[in-house]
Order: structure tokens, then C-alpha cells, then sequence
């Protein structure tokens, strides 16, 4: 953003230019020389705008065309090199993370499905009210399926403030764990398949579809053991400077957002590579 501003400002400061040096001009007949033409420096200009800003309005009003294009051009080249750099942030991240994983919590406790011996593990720190943890959701589902036994999934609750369900729904699902491990990821599908529907109610309702005590898992979401869960999932993805969601660990690399299968798979690419390496 302090880049794009100093663009703006220097857009500004050349039509200003242009004017200070038409308004110099001696023969309006004549085109108006550009500020080194008539020997002013940079900062002769600058102190003459400042002094006259009304000369900057007065050629942005009759060059509304050309400063809308320099507009454009100065945001279209810094959102590339945003896009660029982050890019080459999270290649770096990535190949750092490959040589340094991070190590998450897994017990015999936490919520896994799939090869406990698969290659890969696939942690997942996530709120069931966030729309991008639904598409994380489904990117997940895909990828058990495309790797098969090779792939471990692991759930971890990261309930954001301002998705007032998401911390009940979290809390549903940890009880859920408590009568069954099994029901409990079926409540976990159950819970984004319908984020629109999510509520005690439905909460109710899919406890009891599912054979589950509705009231029993009504009494554990409030109980202290669910809360000290969920709040080590969350201390825990902080670490990891997860701050969004959903957040993933790829055999402890890390995956900041809801991004495509595709992703996931170069991950994997780049996972094989360096194992073939040592």
C-alpha cells in the first residue's frame, strides 16, 4: 500500500509538473516545457505545489483520462508484485518447512482418520462456520480419496471470534468424540455439509440421526475438558502462526488458506523429491 501511494504521489507530482511548467509559460500559444526544460528541479516543483495544491486539482480535472491511466497501470503493477512476492514467500516457506517441519500434537485422542503409517499426514486446523473451510473441506475429501492409504487426515478446531457458531459447533464435535470416535467425524461431514443449518437444533438432530445422546453431548459441550481441547488446538495453530483458516500442516509443512488440490499436490511432488534426495 506505501508503494502504491508513492506511485499516486508521483503521478500527481508529474501532471502537477506539467502544469507549473504551462502556467510558466510565456506564450500560451507555444506547448508548455516540462519542468527540466525550464531548469526547475524536482524540489523547486514540489515547493511550488505545496504551496499551490489548487494546480494539482486543476490538471487532474483536465487530464482525468490520463491519471485514470496511470492509475490503473501503477495498480496493476502492484498487485503483480504483491502476487510475486508472496509467491516467492511461500516457495521459500515451503522449501524451509520441507527441511524443518513443524511438529503438531497427535495422540491417541486426537481426531485422525485413515493409515496411521501413511506417507502423508494432512493436519487440519479449521472453523465449521468459515465458507473457506468448507472449500478446504472439500479439497481434503478429495485428496483422501485420490491418495487412498497413503494420506492421514487430522482435525484440529480453530473457532474464529466473529462466526458466532463456530465455537458451538467445535464444541459438539469434541463431545461427539467423547461417546464415539467414528460418529464424531461423521458430525464433523455432517457439520460442513450444512453450515447453513448449523445451530443446536441441528445439532440435536444430527446427534440423534447419528445414534448418538443428544443430551449427553449437550452436557459435554460445556464442560471443561471440551473447552481445554479446543483452546489447545487453538494455542497451537497460533504457534504455528496460523491466523485465518483453515490452516494445514502437510507432513508439518505449512498451507495458509483454502487453496486447490493442485497445491497440495506440488507440496507432495516437492515432499517425494527431497526424500529421494537423501
Amino acid at each position: 500500500m506505501k508503494r502504491f501511494t508513492s506511485l499516486l504521489a508521483f503521478a500527481a507530482l508529474t501532471l502537477g509538473a506539467a502544469a507549473f511548467a504551462a502556467a510558466q509559460a510565456n506564450d500560451s500559444a507555444k506547448p508548455a516545457p516540462d519542468a527540466a526544460a525550464t531548469g526547475l528541479s524536482r524540489d523547486d516543483v514540489k515547493k511550488v505545489l505545496d504551496a499551490h495544491p489548487e494546480l494539482i486539482l486543476d490538471v487532474l480535472r483536465n487530464n482525468k483520462k490520463d491519471f485514470f491511466e496511470i492509475v490503473q497501470q501503477a495498480a496493476q503493477e502492484e498487485r503483480g508484485r504483491q502476487q510475486r512476492e508472496q509467491q516467492e514467500a511461500e516457495a521459500k516457506d515451503i522449501d524451509e518447512h520441507i527441511k524443518n517441519p513443524y511438529l503438531p500434537a497427535i495422540t491417541k485422542k486426537s481426531h485422525a482418520r485413515g493409515n496411521a503409517k501413511a506417507k502423508y499426514t494432512l493436519v487440519e486446523y479449521s472453523d465449521f462456520q468459515c465458507p473457506y473451510c468448507s472449500r478446504g473441506y472439500q479439497t481434503v475429501e478429495t485428496l483422501r480419496k485420490k491418495y487412498g492409504n497413503d494420506m492421514r487426515e487430522v482435525f484440529k478446531n480453530k473457532p474464529l471470534p466473529m462466526h458466532p457458531q463456530a465455537m458451538p459447533a467445535a464444541s459438539w464435535f469434541e463431545a461427539a468424540r467423547l461417546q464415539s470416535q467414528d460418529k464424531a467425524w461423521a458430525f464433523h461431514d455432517k457439520l460442513f455439509q450444512n453450515q447453513d443449518k448449523l445451530g443446536e437444533p441441528f445439532y440435536r438432530e444430527t446427534a440423534k440421526d447419528l445414534g448418538l445422546d443428544a443430551d449427553k453431548l449437550a452436557k459435554d459441550a460445556a464442560s471443561q475438558d471440551v473447552k481445554d481441547a479446543i483452546a489447545a488446538d487453538i494455542k497451537e495453530a497460533e504457534g504455528f502462526k496460523f491466523e485465518g483458516t483453515p490452516g494445514f500442516l502437510l507432513n508439518g509443512v505449512p498451507i495458509r488458506g483454502a487453496y486447490p488440490v493442485e497445491h497440495f499436490d506440488e507440496i507432495i511432488q516437492k515432499l517425494q523429491a527431497a526424500k529421494g534426495a537423501k
